[in-house]
């Protein structure tokens, strides 16, 4: 239930368009040594610009509105606008006039996004509700109505009455995960990096199968210069919610700001297997020849055909409870598992090994260190599999953080990491 983000954070995500100098304030009128002014249309929207990102979101907006009325193909300044209409109507007292200027902020946002906008701050405002309606904090009132005070504190930049605020609700709720987060969000905003990272801790621990805590805290770490630490706690948060667009952002940025690439082993599928009423089809593919010629035909057969067994019977036993077939993480585990046997059960397997698929090499390895599990979920998952990451997850939380910190996050350069 994330209602908005600090402005500290906006920047960490590089929501906002840099904010261009006209060339026409580079240019020398005849005989003037002096540059010539910049447009007041230029001048405003770098004031409007200037109030945005200071967090005066609703003394920004008649200035944004007036931008985006006369310069209509500007995305930025329409994302702007969008995000201070949002934010603005937390500090509306009537919950009908919230709704409304919440989904005109939606409305605005989608004009942003017809320019060619598709910022992660811009994503914020395009998941309000078309209708404005709010989410609600608690299904406590005297919780949801302090939750709500605080947020339009923190909306018109008091922040530490909105710290009040939060507090009071998590002393009415313990357990309200928000108001442990935005008590860290304000300490953040602050500047405060270290109380802020106690509160997402707090956070995390109330429900640690939510992203958004551990992103937070990882930002506060970054911030702190502990990069090591942030990339551990941006790891943490794929962990808790893996299928959230959310979640990848902070170790994204984590990795271009160490200027490490993320290996996400991208297996190129050969075969398939359908079905229809009785009869079971394998198809392979042989239009791409490869190096490896045999071995990646009968590699891809064998992942098939025990696919195959899984649709046809194997499901059934394995899941009597389920009304009808899905894939599922321990079928595609067997079948990757069955087609790294294949491969290196070869007699000519270490003289072709270099032939192989780059990927399939890396399964090998994935395999032999027992990452399969997550490898499968995060890795080869779609609609079906990730039904089982739940059950996993519970049971197997730090199978996954070591298969992210020893295959997938490679640990920043010393050089870059100290820095």
């Amino acid at each position: 239930m994330e209602l908005r983000l600090n402005l500290h954070r906006l920047a960490a995500i590089a929501i906002c368009f840099a904010f261009l100098a006209s060339s026409t304030g580079a240019q020398r009128a005849p005989d003037q040594s002096a540059p010539a002014p910049a447009p007041q249309s230029d001048l405003e929207r770098a004031h409007a610009h200037e109030l945005f990102m200071s967090g005066k979101f609703v003394e920004a907006m008649p200035l944004l509105e007036k931008l985006a009325s006369d310069r209509p193909s500007d995305a930025a300044v329409k994302e702007w606008w969008a995000f201070s209409m949002m934010t603005y109507a937390a500090t509306l007292p009537d919950p009908e006039m919230r709704k409304k200027a919440r989904a005109r902020a939606r409305r605005i946002g989608f004009e942003a996004k017809k320019l060619g906008d598709n910022s992660n701050l811009l994503q914020v405002v395009l998941d309000v509700p078309e209708d404005g309606s709010e989410p609600t904090f608690s299904n406590r009132k005297d919780v949801d109505d302090a939750m709500k005070a605080a947020e339009a504190d923190f909306a018109r930049g008091d922040l530490d009455l909105a710290r009040q605020g939060y507090l009071q609700a998590l002393l009415l709720d313990p357990g309200n995960y928000e108001a442990a987060l935005f008590i860290g969000d304000v300490y953040f905003k602050q500047n405060l990096n270290g109380s802020a990272g106690e509160w997402f801790a707090r956070a995390a621990q109330i429900n640690p199968d939510r992203e958004t805590a551990y992103r937070y805290w990882g930002d506060a770490l970054w911030d702190l210069g502990k990069s090591a630490e942030a990339r551990e706690k941006y790891i943490l948060a794929i962990v808790a919610e893996p299928y959230n667009r959310r979640s990848l952002v902070g170790l994204n940025q984590w990795a271009g700001r160490v200027k490490v690439a993320l290996n996400w082993v991208r297996l190129q599928d050969k075969s398939k297997v359908t079905q229809e009423g009785m009869q079971t089809t394998i198809t392979v593919d042989t239009s791409q020849p490869t190096k490896d010629g045999d071995f990646d035909l009968a590699t891809w057969l064998a992942y098939s055909m025990n696919r195959a067994l899984w649709r046809r019977e194997k499901f059934a036993k394995e899941f009597p409870q389920e009304p009808k077939y899905r894939r599922t993480m321990r079928e595609e585990v067997e079948s990757l598992h069955l087609m790294v046997t294949v491969l290196t059960e070869q007699k000519d397997f270490e003289k072709t090994k270099k032939d192989l698929d780059p990927a399939l090499v890396q399964l090998i390895a994935i395999d032999h260190a027992g990452f399969l599990e997550p490898f499968a979920l995060l890795n080869r998952n779609d609609n079906e599999i990730a039904q089982d990451y739940s059950a996993y997850r519970a049971a197997h939380r730090d199978t996954i953080y070591r298969y992210f910190d020893e295959f997938v996050v490679p640990k920043a350069p010393q050089a870059v990491a100290s820095q």
